[in-house]
């Protein structure tokens, strides 16, 4: 059955969304959502590249989307954190983890402090931007359609998280 949210992540997918531009502040940007400078770890684009394999450069570093129904993290179901992939911050546990049938690994609601949210105006439409507080990094989008008990749906790029089991 076609949903819209099913729509939606098509058509970005298509559209190539790792061009995307965010707009804060009146300023367009298409690598940091916010100014770099404000985060804790700061790396040229070299760096970055040399650090992360080519797929979490572009979702992580360019605000690119991977494909829907790509990432294994999806159907991830052990109990365990899910970490930022560009500087190992946990951001997500699995507790909070749901299946929201959009093909990306989706939470509704992260670790206390572990993110910060842009305004997104790419493809025509604003969305809220969901990055990795300490090194910027893109995370993906959080949408009001979630379930309770906070009704959030944090929508991640599997690419831009690492998986830790939790300890026997």
């Amino acid at each position: 059955m076609m949903t819209r949210r099913t729509l939606l992540g098509g058509l970005l997918s298509a559209l190539g969304a790792g061009a995307a531009v965010t707009a804060l502040g009146g300023k367009s940007r298409s690598v940091a959502a916010t100014d770099e400078t404000t985060f804790e770890i700061v790396r040229s684009k070299d760096e970055w590249r040399a650090l992360l394999t080519p797929a979490q450069f572009n979702v992580l570093r360019e605000h690119g989307t991977e494909r829907p129904g790509s990432s294994p993290l999806d159907h991830e179901q052990r109990v365990g954190t899910y970490l930022c992939a560009g500087c190992d911050l946990p951001v997500y546990r699995s507790d909070t983890k749901f299946d929201s049938g959009t093909g990306w690994p989706s939470f509704y609601a992260p670790i206390e402090g572990a993110i910060g949210t842009s305004e997104d105006r790419s493809f025509f439409v604003t969305r809220t931007e969901v990055h990795c507080r300490r090194c910027g990094g893109h995370l993906g989008h959080v949408f009001d359609d979630g379930p309770p008990p906070t009704g959030l749906r944090y929508c991640m790029n599997g690419v831009a998280l690492k998986f830790v089991p939790a300890a026997a």
